[in-house]
Parts: C-alpha cells; structure tokens; sequence
C-alpha cells in the first residue's frame, strides 16, 4: 500500500552574498532600482513539498509516491529520484515548461531576495487521483490552486483518507474554499502561523476545526508540536537536534513522519514523536533532501530521545 503525496516538485537555488542588501541598494532610489549581486557561493536543492515528504517517507520504510507535474528541465532530479528510490510513477512531464523553481539570494544579515517561478506546477490539475491503484492514503501539499481542489475532491470521492497541508498555499483561498478543505479531509496540519490565519479566514477555531475532522496537528517550532484529536489536545515533546543547520524542509520532513505513523496504524501519541524526531534530523542537514539514516540507527534515536522503544 502506498501513500499519494499531491504537491510541488521545484528546485531550489541558493545563492549566498557575502556583503549586505543595505550597502548596495540606495532607499531614495528604490523607485529606479538597477543592481547586480555576485553571488560566488551557490547550490542547487532537489524540493518540492512532494519530493520531500515522499523522501522522508521512503527513508522510515513507507512507500510515498509524489503526485506533481514537471519541466523539461527536471532530469537531472528524476536521477536523483532513481538513485534514493523514490516512486516517479505519479510524474507527469509538460512540454515547454520549467519545473517550479526557486531563486534565493541571501546577505550576511540573513536577508533575503527570492524570486519564485511556478512553471510546471500550474498545470498541476492534469494529474488525477484516479490514474493511481493502491493508495491507502493521500495528502494535498501546497501546489497550483486548481490542482489543490481537485485532488482534494478525487480523494475523497474515491473515499482515500487524506491530509490538508496548504503552507505557503493558503494565501490562494478564502474562507470558503478553506471550509471546502476542511469537509472532505480525514486530518489537517498547518504551522503555528498558518492555523492562526486558518482561524483568521474560517472564523472557527482550532478547536472547532477538529470537531470536524479526525485531528488538527499543529507543528510550533521550537516548541514541539500539538495535535487536537477527540476532543483532546495532545503535547508532542520537541525532538532535541545535535545541531542546527538549515530548518528548510523540516516541516515537509514531520509530515512525512505523520504519513508513516497513519499507515502503520499506531497512536497519535507515537506518531507524534516520529514525526519529531523526523523533523530534528532534517535540521541537522543542509539542503531538503540530503539526510539519511538506517532504521537502526532511527530506532536507537528514538529510545535514547523519548525513553521507550519505537
């Protein structure tokens, strides 16, 4: 049984400069902006809240399998895909277009300039639900605003439990569209942010939205995470990481834990840690998808981590 992840596939590109925005950017000239940046620090991140979450998923022994559409460019990322075992069954390439990118310029003050391009993704609707067998479970992850509704619609027409994520996508819906969500999704998870303007868009609460679904997970940082389920309101602990190194992805990374935790049936108490402490090891990596552990070594965390055997 597999896990139908419906979201993005982009690239991220980081270029970092090594002065700051402010000495090169004149505030009373702001409206004949015309500056260069050099940039000789640069790398190039394999993304995309589905190839994400379909990585973290693979690598706790789940089967994932990133429902998205693609650019002629995104070869050099379906080698990448062969090579940790990620499913391209649910790919579908679409003829003159990019894959999603992003362009990320940094400055020594951690500002940033970021220029976004959806390419591919808009077409995202073409992939249908439906053209997958086997699915045990799904999750609509920030993607092209059609693509959203409509697998939202095919999963729970075809009665598949599926989880809400909108991210960096909610600002595409109102609170109408957003109650759509809600009735057709078995689970929801947002940030701390997002479930505030959730609240914000919906005029129900978190509370009131778990009422009617089978849990609301909400993720807060460095704070652990909650999940409001039964009327109840769960504390999962913060997985301590060994280092902090780049937060990028750690939500895509707990979600993949929430995904694993629901196939294997086990409590919300559990699933909560593993998607934790899935989420402390990707911070401890640079780069969305260039963790890695063996089940071993995953087990042998999770005691030392939070006292009982996974």
């Amino acid at each position: 049984m597999s896990a139908l992840i419906s979201g993005s596939m982009a690239y991220d590109t980081i270029m970092v400069f090594q002065d700051h925005f402010k000495n090169h950017i004149l505030p009373e000239q702001v409206h004949i902006l015309n500056v260069s940046f050099l940039v000789p620090e640069m790398r190039r991140n394999f993304g995309g809240c589905a190839g994400n979450i379909a990585y973290n998923l693979n690598l706790l022994g789940g089967k994932g399998i990133p429902m998205a559409t693609v650019g002629e460019d995104f070869a050099p990322y379906a080698r990448w895909m062969d090579d940790k075992g990620v499913s391209r069954a649910g790919l579908k390439e679409i003829e003159g277009e990019f894959t999603a990118q992003a362009f990320i310029t940094t400055d020594q003050d951690d500002n940033q300039i970021t220029a976004f391009h959806p390419g591919a993704m808009n077409h995202a609707h073409l992939n249908r639900v439906g053209d997958h067998s086997g699915i045990r479970i799904g999750i609509v992850s920030p993607d092209g605003r059609q693509g959203m509704i409509e697998h939202a619609e095919q999963f729970a027409e075809a009665g598949i439990p599926f989880i809400f994520d909108p991210g960096q996508g909610m600002p595409m819906f109102d609170g109408d569209d957003l109650m759509r969500f809600v009735e057709q999704a078995t689970w929801l998870a947002f940030n701390d942010y997002e479930a505030k303007l959730m609240e914000e868009r919906t005029g129900r609460s978190t509370e009131q939205l778990a009422a009617q679904v089978e849990a609301v997970i909400v993720t807060r940082g460095g704070e652990g995470s909650t999940i409001h389920t039964g009327g109840k309101q769960l504390d999962i602990p913060l997985a301590p990481a060994r280092e902090l190194k780049d937060p990028t992805g750690c939500g895509d990374a707990y979600r993949g834990g929430l995904l694993y935790g629901l196939m294997q049936g086990v409590d919300w108490e559990l699933t909560g840690r593993i998607a934790s402490l899935m989420g402390a090891i990707k911070i401890e990596s640079q780069g969305l998808q260039n963790h890695h552990f063996t089940r071993e070594a995953f087990e042998a965390r999770f005691k030392d981590v939070f006292g009982f055997a996974l």
